[in-house]
């Protein structure tokens, strides 16, 4: 979801985070068959004296470093650029946090009725359209809020659409839910006390009626 963030929000970035993994890859395979072609030229002399009779492997030796030297100041420009990308990327982890949450919410749909099945495919061109439409801000904290009300909405009146009328308070509930774990606003304890009941350090209220009995009132 940060990939599909940052390649709609800021697809320079991208482009340039992907452009430096592909050199990096290239770079690697480089150095593989500088360290081939060496020991290539040593398996294949006949021997030692023979490699020194000839000067192939002290140009291979002398090219192999010289383009060494070049890979690895690539390398370390590389990764220099690379930290100061991802320091871009992750202020938008909240977003695509959120977009996490939000699709394995649609995802357990599926114990309330087999019928509602959300595929990823369809999530992420909801997703994509939630970050066309959201409103635009130069502030990344005010864009992320932006971008996460948007979309929640966005995807509870698409997904509303394919409930029955019956189940669309209840998926009011567990989005709501799931945002609050996520933020960590919701007591473990109380969430357990409310769906099974008096268990751990809860302390019950005592009964106040004389028609629910004791199992019932709990």
């Amino acid at each position: 979801m940060l990939n599909q963030l940052v390649g709609l929000e800021l697809p320079d970035l991208q482009e340039k985070k992907n452009q430096i993994v592909e050199d990096n890859a290239k770079a690697a395979r480089d150095l593989r068959d500088i360290e081939d072609k060496i020991l290539n030229e040593l398996s294949n002399a006949p021997s030692i004296a023979s490699l020194l009779e000839t000067d192939n492997l002290i140009d291979i030796l002398a090219e192999s470093k010289k383009t060494s030297d070049a890979i690895n100041i690539r390398l370390k420009e590389s990764e220099i650029t690379e930290k100061e990308i991802d320091i871009t990327r992750e202020s938008f982890r909240p977003v695509a946090f959120r977009a996490s949450l939000l699709f394995f919410c649609i995802v357990d749909l599926a114990n309330i009725d087999p019928m509602y099945q959300y595929s990823l495919q369809w999530f992420q061109n909801l997703f994509e359209m939630g970050v066309q439409g959201s409103q635009p801000s130069a502030d990344v904290i005010e864009r992320i809020k932006f971008l996460n009300n948007y979309f929640t909405k966005l995807l509870y009146e698409n997904v509303c659409r394919s409930l029955f009328e019956k189940h669309k308070l209840l998926f009011s509930f567990l989005l709501t839910t799931k945002i609050l774990f996520g933020n960590d606003s919701i007591n473990h304890e109380e969430w357990r006390f409310y769906l099974a009941g008096p268990s751990g350090s809860i302390d019950v209220v005592p009964n106040p009626t004389d028609w629910l009995d004791e199992l019932e009132w709990n």
